[in-house]
């Protein structure tokens, strides 16, 4: 049995976000712009998002369902600030400082993770301190 094809026009001309929501490029607002009213090129700077029918109807044409489809704006993470940032990293290292597990499972976890954290950068110092061979030459 033959598999179902994704819409290919869509798929070039839609872009998804990573909460689920699909990006569209606007008509009429590339060119010709200087017989359109103010109001109108304001309107159509406004956001690109498809509205939920539409998005509904996207996902029969593209064989997929659409994550962010039934979610509000309000519901959809943010990006966090950098103060906001900065506070998460605190509250990190605070939870790094904090006494060992006592539970081999919860042992074997945070040992897990330390390695996980130190690793890239026990590499780079190892190729930092490892000679570099020339191009072209094989050991």
């Amino acid at each position: 049995m033959g598999k179902n094809k994704n819409h290919k026009g869509i798929l070039k001309r839609m872009k998804l976000t990573k909460t689920g929501l699909v990006r569209h490029n606007r008509a009429f607002g590339k060119h010709l712009r200087s017989h359109k009213s103010g109001k109108r090129l304001r309107r159509l700077r406004q956001d690109k998002f498809l509205s939920n029918p539409e998005a509904k109807r996207l996902e029969r044409m593209l064989y997929r369902r659409l994550r962010g489809r039934d979610q509000s704006r309000a519901e959809l993470r943010r990006s966090p600030s950098p103060q906001q940032r900065r506070d998460a990293q605190a509250q990190k290292l605070a939870s790094a400082s904090a006494p060992a597990p006592t539970t081999g499972a919860a042992r074997r976890a945070a040992a897990r993770a330390a390695s996980r954290a130190t690793a890239p950068a026990a590499l780079r110092t190892a190729r930092a301190a490892a000679p570099a061979a020339p191009r072209g030459m094989s050991k």
